[in-house]
């Protein structure tokens, strides 16, 4: 079997790539710039999602597709929206039109606040909404995963400012975390290796969870949720972060753009059922994710300061 992984260089896509390669699974690796170190020896196919060509002959040598390549960012795509529609709503539909033609199992990563109105959110859930729609339609087999706030060791602190690195690294060094807002806002932290792990679970398995109707999608009998479904807070993350550096210092901000304050983004466990032999998957704990990447991260500071 040979996957085909889009946005195979980025965070999560070196996680699914290096679970597929445990596995056995031969890999391409789809994305417009070559693959980290780490995922040396997998197949490279250096393409855009943009480009409706590339995808089409990407597609045609695989027997299935996870889906991940992106823009990111919720402030950071509010000023210029036009790179993520034209990746995240349109690279996505150059996929979906590649697997109906090709016959091709996919799996989409979509979002868990695919309410909040900015301009990743609003892309990913049009993206999705096209999913369905080619499911009904064309009968394709496109699985649909909505993971919730992904963190692990390698995730970049910047351009896209993400909670864990930016949690951590400051901690680490002395000084003082941001909050933006209360820090009441409710996030579903999930480790990158159990996201990686639905993701793979999610085109492997036969789960039969395509065939859409309104029913099924309100009743979340269809979408595969990647949560832990653990209810904490901004500063409840903080607390873990810092409890386990040794202290630290907290500044709260004024609320970034795009993003609501005191929102609830949380996962259903539940809805992983049919991927896993037990109900509920034994997903890695927060104080032993951030553990792990705080270590990670220590490390990594201090190979830069040598």
């Amino acid at each position: 079997m040979k996957v085909l992984v889009t946005g195979a260089s980025g965070f999560i896509g070196q996680y699914v790539v290096e679970n597929l390669v445990a596995r056995g699974i031969d890999v391409i690796a789809f994305d417009h710039k070559q693959v980290k170190a780490e995922l040396a020896g997998v197949e490279q196919y250096l393409g855009d999602v943009r480009d409706a060509t590339a995808v089409q002959e990407a597609v045609a040598i695989s027997d299935g597709v996870i889906h991940l390549s992106g823009v990111l960012g919720t402030a950071e795509t509010i000023d210029n929206p036009m790179p993520a529609i034209e990746t995240n709503t349109i690279g996505s539909l150059n996929v979906f039109d590649a697997v109906r033609r090709y016959k091709r199992r996919a799996v989409y990563i979509t979002v868990g606040n695919y309410w909040f109105n900015n301009t990743y959110s609003i892309t990913k859930t049009a993206a999705e909404q096209l999913a369905w729609m080619f499911n009904k339609e064309h009968k394709t087999e496109i699985a649909v995963v909505r993971a919730l706030n992904a963190y692990g060791p390698r995730q970049k602190a910047e351009p896209v400012r993400k909670i864990m690195p930016n949690f951590i690294l400051p901690a680490l060094q002395g000084r003082p975390i941001t909050i933006y807002g209360d820090g009441e806002q409710v996030m579903d932290m999930i480790h990158v290796r159990d996201v990686a792990e639905v993701l793979v679970r999610a085109l492997l398995v036969d789960h039969g969870r395509y065939a859409y109707t309104p029913e099924r999608y309100i009743d979340n009998k269809i979408k595969f949720e990647a949560g832990t479904g653990r209810i904490t807070t901004v500063n409840d993350i903080a607390k873990v972060v810092l409890d386990q550096v040794g202290g630290g210092v907290i500044n709260h901000v004024p609320m970034r753009g795009g993003e609501p304050d005191r929102s609830m983004v949380i996962g259903d466990p539940a809805t992983l059922a049919d991927l896993y032999e037990s109900k509920t998957p034994e997903l890695i704990s927060l104080e032993d994710g951030v553990r792990e990447t705080i270590e990670w991260y220590r490390n990594l500071l201090n190979e830069t300061a040598k």
